[in-house]
């Protein structure tokens, strides 16, 4: 049963981590970010990351994300990656700390119930079957390291993986796709401290698969650079691949209080994927999803989403997730099965013309 700090009101949908209710996150009292940002403090220290992006005077800027951080000789930037050595920025690059596997199609993602590997969209040019590619599978690329801090991650153990000393070469993720593999799949963590990693694996493991079909997907929290989110669209686009946005929430003290940064630059940069959707009409390349965190993520927050989505596009594919206790909000419950109905149908009154409930396995 969390309290809230600054109104007292008491709830099983107040997370004690946070000790913020939903309403007072939305009004901003005085006060209110230094706590957020104290809390997210407490939650890297025990992981040894960063406290806030670095902002050395004498550093060197890393622009792969929102963050840009600026990096002194020897540190690492927030995402536990980059780092400056003799001078000079590395990580992500060349080498990257990822795990990799194999998940036969169609498998369980954001985007199965509107892609090639799930539906047979987009026969033959970019799907193998008219229907689910049953007998191919997704190389899924987890990259240990992210550029947010959500407190209730749902993958939150790389962190204790992202300052490891593994390394993982762009051919040796190239030389796993096989005859069977249909598709490639960046998440995390998240991608984007890694991003050049993975647009070099990409281009490379399209080229030596030039005579057949392989999509190359993401699912990001959409705070890279511009000028590499540009070269994401251009080889999704082509491979019949897609880009799965996860829209954590609209307002921003909420983002701040559930993800430690901003979501300015996401929102920016799903307006960027959405203006190239006309490019290639029949399959989707962009998808987004929000998890509906009890307490936190409610009807109005998901109608203030679907209704920027709209304005994008209205038939761009969104996903309501079911939550699942983790990491620093284990306190919460899972979605109930009212919430997640009274979110689709704000979705769908914010005139999306697709959107569906997600693990709802899950819900409660």
């Amino acid at each position: 049963m969390g309290v809230c700090r600054y109104c007292g009101t008491s709830s099983p949908l107040i997370s004690e981590t946070i000790g913020i209710c939903l309403t007072c996150l939305r009004n901003g009292p005085d006060g209110m970010i230094d706590h957020i940002c104290e809390v997210h403090i407490k939650s890297r220290e025990p992981f040894g990351l960063p406290a806030f992006p670095p902002r050395d005077l004498k550093g060197i800027i890393c622009k792969l994300c929102a963050n840009a951080c600026k990096i002194a000789e020897g540190s690492v930037g927030y995402c536990g990656i980059r780092s400056v050595t003799e001078g000079k920025i590395r990580g992500g690059t060349k080498e990257a700390n990822v795990d990799w596997y194999y998940d036969p199609l169609p498998t369980n993602c954001v985007a199965d119930w509107v892609c090639p590997g799930g539906t047979g969209i987009g026969y033959p040019h970019y799907a193998y079957k008219q229907g689910p590619e049953h007998g191919y599978k997704n190389l899924a690329v987890f990259y240990n390291s992210c550029s947010f801090n959500c407190l209730y991650c749902q993958n939150w153990h790389f962190k204790e993986r992202c300052r490891s000393k593994k390394k993982v070469s762009i051919s040796e993720l190239v030389n796993a796709v096989d005859e069977k593999t249909a598709c490639i799949c960046y998440f995390g963590g998240d991608p984007t401290p890694q991003l050049i990693h993975s647009i070099n694996v990409s281009k490379k493991a399209i080229k030596e698969n030039q005579e057949r079909v392989l999509r190359i997907c993401w699912e990001t929290n959409g705070s890279m650079n511009p000028a590499l989110l540009s070269r994401m669209i251009d080889i999704s686009l082509t491979s019949g691949g897609c880009i799965k946005f996860d829209l954590k929430a609209w307002t921003e003290n909420l983002h701040l209080a559930l993800c430690g940064v901003s979501n300015k630059r996401t929102l920016d940069n799903f307006k960027k994927v959405a203006r190239n959707i006309h490019k290639r009409p029949g399959v989707p390349l962009l998808v987004a999803s929000t998890l509906l965190v009890p307490g936190y993520i409610d009807r109005n927050e998901v109608y203030q989403i679907a209704s920027f989505i709209y304005r994008c596009n209205p038939d761009i594919p969104y996903s309501l997730l079911g939550f699942y206790p983790h990491f620093l909000m284990t306190d919460l419950p899972t979605t109930s099965r009212v919430m997640a109905r009274e979110c689709f149908a704000a979705a769908r009154e914010a005139g999306l013309t697709r959107v569906r409930i997600g693990n709802e396995h899950l819900l409660s």
